[in-house]
This record gives structure tokens, C-alpha cells and sequence, in this order.
């Protein structure tokens, strides 16, 4: 594995303090992000999968129709189809009822003046109609029994040419870009595909993720705690996050603060997977090794942002795999992931860019913030008598408190140079749904 370190690990130990707000060597929020997607790059690989299959996957070509949408020229009402030179500008005219054209078995013949077809959704429109009246505005005449008795219609005036008719193609026409490249395909693109008769699409192979925890005093499920121990409950949030989007998970379990384990375990995900996900280990303690362990494998882009929680977040590569090293406070995981490692995946695997939602609400509550870091407090949103809406902290924003991020629908961001705000004051939120 011919792999580089930068910057030096001096630099890199030297940057390692986290005590201060307006610490000069963290990276601000947005620069951050922006040198995650110039470094990360979509898998090329790509592969056809069945339509059921493709629900999920991103789209490795444009999907272009091979057909119109509709075929053909129908009616969108069940009602009558008519001339509309036929239909009065006052009052009534009584129209001959010369046949029935359904959906799948067309009329067949051509509607002469004076006459009308019975019509039902989606079937074609008979040649020579333009109109179609749905049939609550019609009244039906029976024929009667005389010999040649014909059923007629009895229809008002207020009707237009082209009324309650669906055009071919007016959906999607022959030569169409239906779903671009980089789409991630949604449940209604299944229908969309299935109407064109599309049968098998081009997607990006799953993204490869292994993930593990570090630390001693991580316990698995079902093991007891001795004292100073915690259940491992990152590894949990890491695996909802990622089977959110949909990649191939490899969840290689805890990992103990040993050089030689961790190297072992760096080199077993970096050759198989396409990024590498840890949480713990990034911060100054003495047995905090997975730093120096990166440094001796890979490299190492940036250690430490400007923002709350997550200051010790590591980014850089270990081989060809790109490399996450997230803190080992489970807020600060779950706040890092979608502030930074799932916009990273998404363009690795090929999805068009993603911007998170935000909203302008007024907040129901003092928060209180020191200026120097870009802060992502947990929240709830609520709407008010008046209908709009506004957003309340959960309580505790410590970063051990994992609770705080279930009792939220959203993060409230407080930008860096932010002294707090005042309840009352209006500010920016990112709500869960859509995000997660």
C-alpha cells in the first residue's frame, strides 16, 4: 500500500488541543465541506439491475424515452366525445349516441356532426372529436323501443374545444430525458419507468463502507458493564445512518486501543471498502491511537473543525479508500455524519448534488453560544395558533447526550461568529426529515 501522510505528524500533534472557541488551526464549516467533495469522486463501476431492483440506486446514465406518454390521444373523463361545433353558445343540443370507446378498445369509426360517442377515462378519442363533456353535465335520452331507437345526449353550452382531452406525449415524449443521471430513483420513478416499458436501468454499484468504534471500554450488547464501561452505541447510529442511504454496509465491530489492532483493522477496511468510517479515538488522549496509526498508513487532510459538537473530526485516505474519523461522543457522530461524511457519500455514489433544507423560524428560547464555532444544537420545530412555525432546543446539548437527537426533528445552526440569540430572535434550522 503506498500510501503518504500530510501534514506532518508535529503538525498534526500540535493542532491536537481542543480547549479553545477561537482555536486558529480548526477549519471553518464551509471550507471544510468544500475540500471533502473536491477530494471525494462518484465509483466509476456500474451495473443494470431489474426496475424493482433499481429503487434506491443512483442512475450511472440518462433514462430517455422510447415511447409518447400518452400514446395516444384520450379522454381524461369519463363523459362523451364530441364535436365542439356541435356544442351550443346558449342553451341545449341533443346529440346522437352512435357507439362506446373504453379504455384498451377504441371506438371504431369517425364522428360525424350531430353525433356523439360514449367515452370512458383513458380510452382513445374517436376520430373527428375534440371535445370530451364529462357526464355529470350531461343528460342521458333513451332511445325507446320503436325500431332503430337511438339513446342521445342532451348537452348545455360552457364547453370548449379541447376540454378533458390528454394529448400524446403531453407526459413524456419520444426522445425525452426522463430521469437524468446522478437521480436517485424514487418510488414514483418506478412508475414513470414502467409506463415507458422500461424494464432494466443503469445504476452505480453500492458504495462499500466498513465502520467500526474504538475503545476499551466499549461493551457489546448483552455483555455486562464493569465499572468506567459504556455500551457501544455508535455503531448502531452509524449502521441506521448508512442503511439510510442505501450503501453495503461492512461493520467490522469494536476495535481495542492497540496500535497493532488498529493497523490490522485500517488495513482490512481499506481493502475493501470505498471509505472507511470510525468513531472514537480522534482526540489527545494517551490511548487515543488512531491518528497515529493513520499517520503511519495514510494521509491525513485536516484533524479538527470549527464547530459543536465535533471538533476532532479526522478526513483523509487510507490507499484508494477515503477515510472518516469521527469522535467518540455519540451526538458528535451523529451531527458529524450528516454535516459531513453523507454528503460525501452521496457524491461518491453518484448522486446529484444535495443541499440540505433549512427554514427561518423564530426560536421559542434563549441559546446560549460563545463566538468561534459553528454550533448545531438539537431541536423540535412546532407550529403556533397562527399557523407558523418556530423551534425550542430539547433540553441538554451536551454531546453525550444521544437522547437530545432522538427528541428532535431538526438541528438549529448558530453560525461561528454567533454570541448567542435571544427567544424571540429568528434562526436557521435544518429539519430531520429529508436529512436523514
Amino acid at each position: 500500500m503506498s500510501l503518504s501522510c500530510s501534514p506532518g505528524s508535529d503538525a498534526i500533534r500540535a493542532q491536537a488541543s481542543c480547549c479553545d472557541d477561537h482555536d486558529p488551526h480548526s477549519l471553518p464549516v464551509p471550507v471544510a465541506l468544500a475540500r471533502i467533495q473536491t477530494a471525494v469522486q462518484p465509483v466509476a463501476a456500474s451495473e443494470q439491475v431489474a426496475l424493482r431492483a433499481a429503487l434506491g440506486r443512483v442512475l450511472a446514465a440518462d433514462v430517455v424515452s422510447p415511447i409518447d406518454v400518452p400514446a395516444h390521444v384520450n379522454s381524461a373523463m369519463d363523459g362523451y366525445a364530441v364535436r365542439a361545433a356541435d356544442l351550443p353558445d346558449e342553451g341545449t343540443v341533443t346529440l346522437a349516441v352512435v357507439g362506446t370507446a373504453f379504455a384498451g378498445a377504441a371506438w371504431d369509426g369517425r364522428l360525424a356532426s350531430g353525433q356523439a360517442v360514449r367515452i370512458m377515462t383513458g380510452a382513445v378519442l374517436p376520430e373527428g372529436a375534440d371535445c370530451v363533456v364529462m357526464q355529470e353535465q350531461t343528460e342521458r335520452e333513451q332511445g325507446g323501443d320503436q325500431e332503430g331507437g337511438q339513446d342521445r345526449v342532451r348537452i348545455g353550452r360552457g364547453h370548449r374545444a379541447g376540454q378533458n382531452i390528454r394529448l400524446a406525449g403531453e407526459d413524456l415524449k419520444t426522445g425525452e430525458t426522463v430521469l437524468a443521471a446522478g437521480r436517485r430513483v424514487q418510488p414514483a420513478d418506478l412508475g414513470v419507468l414502467a409506463s415507458l416499458g422500461v424494464a432494466e436501468v443503469r445504476v452505480r454499484r453500492r458504495l462499500r463502507v466498513a465502520f467500526f468504534s474504538t475503545g476499551d471500554e466499549l461493551r457489546s450488547i448483552g455483555e455486562p458493564l464493569a465499572a468506567g464501561c459504556v455500551y457501544d452505541s455508535n455503531r448502531y447510529s452509524l449502521y441506521g445512518m448508512l442503511s439510510r442511504l442505501g450503501v453495503e454496509l461492512i461493520d467490522m465491530g469494536v476495535v481495542r486501543d492497540d496500535r497493532e489492532a488498529l493497523q490490522a483493522a485500517f488495513r482490512e477496511a481499506a481493502a475493501c471498502a470505498d471509505a472507511v468510517i470510525t468513531s472514537g479515538g480522534v482526540s489527545v488522549g494517551e490511548a487515543d491511537f488512531v491518528k497515529d496509526t493513520l499517520l503511519s498508513l495514510g494521509r491525513i487532510d485536516f484533524w479538527k473543525l470549527a464547530m459543536k459538537p465535533g471538533r476532532p473530526l479526522a478526513f483523509g485516505r487510507l490507499g484508494e479508500a477515503v477515510f472518516f474519523g469521527l469522535p467518540g461522543n455519540p451526538v458528535s457522530v451523529v451531527v458529524t455524519f450528516y454535516q459531513f461524511v453523507q454528503p460525501a457519500l452521496r457524491r461518491m455514489m453518484g448522486m446529484n448534488a444535495v443541499q440540505p433544507v433549512t427554514l427561518q423560524v423564530p426560536t421559542l428560547a434563549r441559546l446560549k453560544k460563545r463566538p468561534g464555532r459553528t454550533e448545531f444544537q438539537r431541536g423540535v420545530l412546532e407550529q403556533r395558533d397562527d399557523g407558523s412555525m418556530a423551534v425550542r432546543p430539547t433540553g441538554d446539548q451536551g454531546s453525550g447526550i444521544l437522547s437530545s437527537v432522538s427528541r428532535a426533528d431538526c438541528f438549529i445552526v448558530l453560525a461561528a461568529d454567533s454570541s448567542g440569540v435571544e427567544a424571540g430572535d429568528t434562526v436557521t434550522v435544518q429539519p430531520f426529515e429529508g436529512l436523514f
